[in-house]
């Protein structure tokens, strides 16, 4: 996969008009790769409807994440609210197209309004090569995401295999079933980590595509009023 370019960090402000100012539309896609990351707690004119549902209450339009463990040969998925615990889903063993594809129908299948990636990152905060394959997947899911309506974001990832294995050994989760079901526990633990956080470090990932962005926008609008 392609080497993932280096990202401009923004930080959501607390109040935001539904659409983005002209400021933000004219700059925040300049010299900028076909997606990019913008972090969930660093300032800039990001539409309100673009925050996580974590940083949302319930009442105030927080739907369905769905948490993804990106792997090499399997993805655990794991689904969730933020009043309640996340639960593992399944582990598809998919690549390319086919798994971008199916990640975008069982989000829909869950009535998710926002895809919550982990990000693999070395103990010290740096990324790794794996972090630049992830992003380069990432990217391309985001550019798919947006023409559904749908919200995309990266979350630090570091340690959440070694907390599935506890987790899953805490719920009783025999010996033989913990390999199957590891990816999709390590799913769990992003989106636990992604709502104990309330959002803060998940970083958003958008289209460079002005119309794609508006129609992100449009669509989550339309979802809130539903």
């Amino acid at each position: 996969m392609a080497t993932a370019k280096p990202v401009a960090l923004v930080r959501l402000p607390q109040i935001h008009p539904l659409r983005p100012p002209r400021r933000w539309r004219a700059e925040s896609t300049r010299d900028l790769p076909p997606s990019t990351a913008c972090s969930a707690d660093a300032g800039g004119e990001l539409p309100a409807r673009l925050q996580p549902n974590a940083r949302r209450p319930l009442w105030h339009g927080g739907g369905f994440s769905l948490g993804v463990d990106l792997g090499a040969a399997r993805t655990g998925l794991a689904v969730g609210r933020g009043i309640t615990q996340p639960r593992p889903l399944t582990v598809l063993k998919l690549r390319g197209q086919k798994l971008e594809v199916m990640l975008l129908d069982v989000a829909q299948q869950q009535e998710a309004d926002e895809l919550i990636i982990g990000l693999p990152v070395s103990a010290d905060g740096r990324e790794t090569p794996q972090s630049n394959k992830v992003r380069s997947v990432v990217g391309r899911l985001a550019v798919q995401a947006a023409d559904r309506g749908l919200r995309v974001y990266l979350q630090d990832e570091h340690g959440t295999s070694i907390d599935a294995l506890g987790y899953m050994i805490s719920r009783g989760v025999k010996r033989s079933a913990r390999d199957i079901k590891s990816d999709a526990y390590a799913a769990v633990m992003i989106l636990e980590r992604y709502f104990s956080s309330l959002g803060q470090g998940a970083q958003i990932v958008l289209p460079r595509q002005q119309e794609l962005q508006d129609k992100l926008i449009l669509k989550l609008g339309k979802y809130a009023e539903l």
